[in-house]
């Protein structure tokens, strides 16, 4: 029998505040558990950017109080209610912790906050003490990456289960292993927790410091992660393991890959109002008008229709192989293409995009921001979309590409893997275009045989079409959830 009382916890939600891919897969996969039939309660921090007038948030509980850094602390419990979805939202309001700009990081200073340690340790132990204010008692309790890491073992380690959750089991999704919630050891006296459970090779301990991250892996019943070629790659080297590919690969019986999904309600160019022009599979003929407006946009000109225009959408650093077009960026542009850059990120590729885009005024635009309007267009406008990861857990924009029909060209790593089949011209096989080594001549060689195969427009039509074919709708991945959260209620618990 599936699980129908579900606790999700997440530190960013779409639409309320986002840095990255873990807001979109927290802002859909509850409502598909929800319509699946599932009774499911969302919980989140409440920071001072989520407008709670626009979405008419309300406090529903006052003055509830937490242990957190040894001291006591009050919080307020604040709700929405999904009409579409009947999921229900629970923000957790401590104003000394979320009461500031930015999420994790200081916007004065580019760095983490120095007190995330206390911020997420009161915020973890404020959702179980909701759960408990609410009297309501979860099957389980699904957490998301090192800010929600330390309450699997809260669970354990405070004796909780041994009344109020005993039946409950917790399923901790790690969405990028790099990321680990690392502070000092001092910060451990601030958990509350008995001072003999930190030591090396514990549960919390990594290379003499306290991990999040490692507290969820090493407590939660059951591990997930967001694509099966990830779940394989962080088991075996430190390079996808970042330290922790032992103690995965210790409790592989209990990692399971699931490809996160896409909203297809809003990722649709049959109904995306964001974009110039709606179309579809098999009819993409105002695929152009999005095309012409994207050039127009970025101030590029109207060149001949066999030049393709390239898309990248992406944080600029050395892990979406930023490194690697940097080396053969000359080459690419020599090539007859445009490209539209849409992102920001390290400055050394900041200012080197801005210095191409001057030299190749002609054929390439950057954007230094985020513009959710202009990622629309930027997807419905684009024959190709560049994604050369060195490591990618899922990946979204490849899933948006496909839908698009912007073929991607991608590294065969994590979710591009799972979810690219490469081009096979003489067959009419594939969807996109992979290179495996990570090697900047290699994606040179596949943009450029790319590029030959957009001549063809027979043979580019049939590819555009079975990528747009392709289903990456949450329903799919909701019911492995379904699944999983099954053999998590089947388990009396793991060993600690």
């Amino acid at each position: 029998m599936s699980p129908t009382q579900i606790a999700y916890v997440s530190p960013e939600i779409v639409p309320f505040v986002k840095t990255g891919g873990l807001a979109d897969v927290a802002g859909a996969l509850p409502g598909a558990m929800a319509r699946s039939g599932n009774s499911v309660k969302v919980f989140m921090p409440l920071y001072s950017a989520i407008d709670t007038d626009k979405y008419d948030i309300k406090c529903v509980k006052s003055n509830l109080s937490v242990i957190a850094a040894s001291e006591r602390e009050l919080f307020d419990l604040y709700y929405l209610l999904d009409e579409d979805t009947k999921c229900e939202y629970y923000f957790i309001k401590i104003d000394k912790h979320f009461d500031r700009d930015g999420l994790y990081v200081s916007p004065e200073t580019g760095k983490d906050w120095e007190d995330n340690d206390d911020r997420f340790i009161a915020f973890s132990r404020a959702v179980l003490e909701a759960i408990i204010a609410l009297n309501w008692q979860p099957d389980i309790i699904h957490c998301n990456d090192w800010q929600s890491g330390l309450i699997p073992a809260y669970i354990k380690r405070l004796d909780y289960s041994s009344d109020y959750f005993e039946k409950t089991r917790t399923v901790f999704t790690i969405h990028n292993i790099a990321y680990q919630g690392l502070f000092p050891a001092e910060s451990f006296t601030k958990l509350g927790l008995d001072l003999k459970w930190f030591y090396p090779t514990s549960g919390f301990e990594y290379y003499g410091k306290v991990s999040f991250l490692k507290a969820g892996i090493h407590f939660a019943d059951i591990l997930t992660t967001v694509s099966e070629r990830y779940a394989v790659e962080i088991q075996q080297s430190e390079e996808y393991g970042y330290g922790l590919e032992g103690l995965l690969h210790e409790r592989s019986d209990d990692l399971y890959g699931v490809l996160n999904g896409i909203d297809y309600s809003i990722w649709n160019p049959a109904t995306d109002e964001l974009i110039k022009a709606n179309y579809k599979p098999g009819k993409i003929a105002n695929k152009k008008k999005n095309k012409n407006a994207l050039k127009r946009l970025n101030k590029l000109p109207m060149v001949r229709r066999d030049v393709p225009l390239i898309g990248i959408i992406s944080r600029l650093c050395d892990q979406k192989g930023f490194d690697l077009i940097a080396e053969v960026a000359n080459q690419i542009f020599e090539l007859d293409i445009q490209m539209v850059i849409l992102g920001s990120g390290d400055e050394k590729y900041e200012t080197l995009f801005k210095e191409l885009a001057l030299k190749y005024s002609k054929k390439l635009a950057v954007n230094i921001k985020f513009d959710n309007a202009l990622a629309h267009l930027i997807e419905a406008g684009c024959d190709m979309f560049l994604m050369p990861s060195r490591y990618e857990p899922c990946g979204l924009n490849q899933l948006y590409s496909l839908k698009y029909g912007a073929v991607p060209i991608v590294r065969e790593t994590g979710g591009l893997a799972d979810t690219i089949e490469n081009c096979n011209p003489a067959k009419n096989t594939g969807t996109g275009f992979i290179f495996k080594n990570y090697d900047s001549a290699k994606l040179l060689t596949t943009i450029r045989f790319a590029v030959e195969v957009y001549k063809n427009k027979d043979v580019w039509d049939k590819l555009v079409k079975r990528g747009m074919e392709q289903d990456f709708s949450w329903d799919k991945s909701a019911a492995k959830y379904e699944e999983i959260y099954e053999k998590a209620l089947m388990k009396k618990t793991v060993s600690v």
